[in-house]
């Protein structure tokens, strides 16, 4: 893609996406998942950058060699439905090609991990069918929003976001890449109810107790890491130490223009109230209670 053009919104069976996550899309649904693949899920700038650090820690942490310390995360744990076609240099005739069911396909290692920001009625059925664990990270809609709305300014590959009080009527819309904040985090709640093999996360509670957090993780996911690799992954997993990191940070992902802001910004509980005025803190608030059906779904928009 050119760094210059940015793609656009369109309806896409009914949930707003662009054609980066959609071209690609007989295979993204014929993707054949494995038994033990290790799936991990969100709705955009909900922490699951975090959530891949530490999974991908959990079970390769004590083999990652100095060679592999060289591969960043997005290509440790490649995104399902991504497919970029992206020029380093102008002068550079052969585009890189960043195309998510390729790169999962090609991961030498086992459990392969997968990232997807795809609602989850169009997850390919095979995750299902072959019974995968599947961790969901969902985060308050109001710093949610804040978030992709500096992830939009600084990121290429998104639509232009426009000023902030146009986004943030769009954002209440659902006019967002993979759709209604609303309908992702409700859809994969219900979800589920009648998938044991889904694990439902907060951001608030893991910002609040990562620790605690990480236990409910290992014991869902199978793992018993001893007290030394606790440790070295709690050290390794916390913010700032994510923000500095290449690997992590996104710092070597191409376009992103990390001059309009960091893709790791700051990783906390309630930075809303920087942003929404008091008219449109009442405003979605009003719009929330519309829109929020279900009442045993609840997030926390402060700790």
């Amino acid at each position: 893609m050119n760094p210059a053009s940015r793609p656009e919104l369109f309806d896409f069976h009914g949930v707003w996406m662009t054609h980066l996550f959609t071209e690609n899309w007989k295979d993204i649904q014929n993707f054949q998942a494995r038994p033990d693949d290790v799936l991990i899920t969100s709705y955009p700038k909900a922490g699951s950058t975090w959530l891949c650090h530490i999974i991908d820690l959990l079970y390769f942490g004590q083999t990652i060699s100095e060679c592999d310390k060289t591969i960043p995360l997005f290509t440790r744990v490649p995104t399902l439905e991504v497919t970029i076609s992206y020029l380093r240099r102008e002068s550079d005739p052969s585009p890189t090609l960043f195309k998510g069911t390729n790169m999962i396909n090609d991961l030498p290692s086992s459990p392969r991990l997968i990232k997807t920001h795809l609602p989850v009625q169009f997850l390919p059925k095979s995750f299902f069918e072959q019974n995968c664990k599947i961790v969901y990270i969902g985060r308050n809609a109001k710093d949610n929003m804040v978030s992709y709305f500096h992830f939009d300014r600084m990121a290429l590959v998104q639509p232009e976001p426009g000023d902030w009080s146009s986004y943030f009527l769009r954002f209440m819309d659902g006019k967002m890449v993979f759709g209604s904040w609303y309908d992702h985090v409700s859809g994969w709640w219900k979800k589920k109810q009648t998938y044991p093999q889904l694990h439902y996360m907060f951001y608030e509670d893991m910002i609040e107790d990562t620790a605690q957090e990480f236990e409910k993780l290992c014991c869902f996911l199978g793992l018993s890491p001893s007290a030394e690799e606790k440790e070295r992954i709690m050290s390794a997993v916390q913010f700032s130490e994510m923000k500095t990191n290449k690997m992590v940070n996104y710092s070597l992902f191409p376009g992103m223009d990390f001059t309009k802001s960091s893709f790791m910004r700051k990783g906390k509980v309630g930075d809303w109230k920087n942003y929404l005025t008091v008219a449109q803190n009442e405003k979605f608030d009003e719009d929330y209670k519309k829109k929020m059906k279900d009442p045993t779904l609840m997030f926390r928009t402060e700790i």
